[in-house]
């Protein structure tokens, strides 16, 4: 955000301890009894910390931002804005003591931006039984577990569920101010910009897999219909096989008393009748079988190539989000080795920088 400088000395800081300093709190007991248990020298963990932080199963910590309204509703300087401080600072007071399984080890109340927002910095951890693994290790799944909440599935996980309490948590606190929660359809809470981008490339992904089953059972549909075409040209092949044998199409022998005139006037005349309006009626659901079996195979055609197109995109999608998931380790790591007010300043320089390169080119 855009940092005043001015009113940096406004921010609260609940505490600012180092992150190294935790792990050694938390694990280091565990870590010597893991140690001590090893037999080869290849299973020996020398730094806890680096390892998580190196790891892929887990994050050496994590973050949560609160913030109340934007800069329009609960500017800093306002008296909703000082309202919204109020409100956050009630909620931090009682933060930890709600969360026993989360250390926090950061967190501060940020005033010298638009709009009080608060962040959280912690490491989730759990104790367990020792057979595998360190007695107390990191483990956010777990750790909210321990907390109550279970999991159902991916969209519905303990991290979704733990965040939606929190939000209800400070719900309830802006309530007992006479704020309202005005939810308007979000289920998250205040964002980065890549966090906001990483959740957007997922929501437009699974858009894109509803499209792509639309698309499939279309295309199983038409192929029905192209296979109920097949069977048909087969019933036509058995019924002109038994077409010479069917009475109805056969000139019986003229009785010897019968003359020319008299046959073809009973039997003639009425068999080509008939042959002729079988002509008709076969030839007309022809023509009509083969324009839907062409539209239907244009249509299959092009069912395919979107799918392919898809497909496609959803992969190049899933590329992007594996990046901006990357970038934002990257970009919480920096925020936490280098101070959030070095990195925003660094930020505000390059946008200057970008922004006087532009008007140096459309001069």
């Amino acid at each position: 955000g855009n940092v005043d400088p001015e009113r940096s000395h406004q921010n609260i800081a609940y505490c600012d301890e180092n992150i190294r300093d935790v792990y050694h709190e938390l694990f280091d007991e565990a870590l010597e009894k893991y140690n001590a248990k090893q037999t080869r020298a290849d299973r020996m963990i020398d730094d806890y910390y680096e390892k998580i932080r190196f790891g892929k199963q887990e994050k050496p910590f994590h973050e949560i931002i609160m913030q109340i309204g934007d800069w329009e509703n609960t500017a800093v300087d306002s008296d909703t804005g000082k309202l919204a401080t109020e409100i956050l600072d009630e909620y931090m007071k009682v933060f930890i003591e709600r969360n026993p399984n989360l250390r926090v080890f950061s967190a501060h109340l940020h005033l010298d931006e638009a709009t009080p927002h608060l962040h959280i910095d912690f490491v989730p951890f759990i104790k367990t039984d020792g057979k595998r693994g360190l007695e107390t290790r990191v483990s956010l799944k777990q750790a909210l577990k321990a907390q109550g909440f279970i999991g159902v599935h991916k969209k519905d996980s303990e991290w979704a569920r733990w965040i939606q309490a929190e939000k209800e948590q400070l719900a309830a606190i802006m309530e007992r101010h006479g704020i309202e929660w005005e939810h308007k359809g979000m289920e998250r809470p205040h964002l980065d910009v890549l966090d906001y981008k990483l959740q957007e490339r997922q929501r437009e992904l699974a858009e894109l897999d509803a499209v792509v089953k639309e698309k499939t059972d279309e295309a199983n549909i038409l192929e029905k219909q192209i296979e109920n075409l097949t069977e048909s040209a087969k019933v036509i092949t058995t019924i002109s096989q038994n077409f010479e044998n069917e009475p109805d199409y056969q000139l019986p022998e003229p009785t010897a008393m019968m003359s020319a005139r008299s046959y073809k006037t009973k039997f003639v005349d009425p068999l080509i009748k008939r042959l002729k309006a079988l002509v008709i009626k076969t030839l007309s659901r022809y023509f009509e079988a083969r324009t839907d079996f062409e539209r239907w195979r244009t249509a299959n055609h092009s069912l395919a190539s979107s799918n392919e197109r898809l497909k496609n995109r959803v992969a190049a999608l899933e590329n992007e989000n594996e990046y901006l998931r990357e970038d934002l380790r990257d970009y919480k790591l920096l925020r936490k080795v280098f101070g959030s007010r070095q990195i925003d300043n660094l930020l505000e320089q390059a946008r200057a920088n970008k922004g006087k390169r532009r008007d140096e080119r459309s001069r």
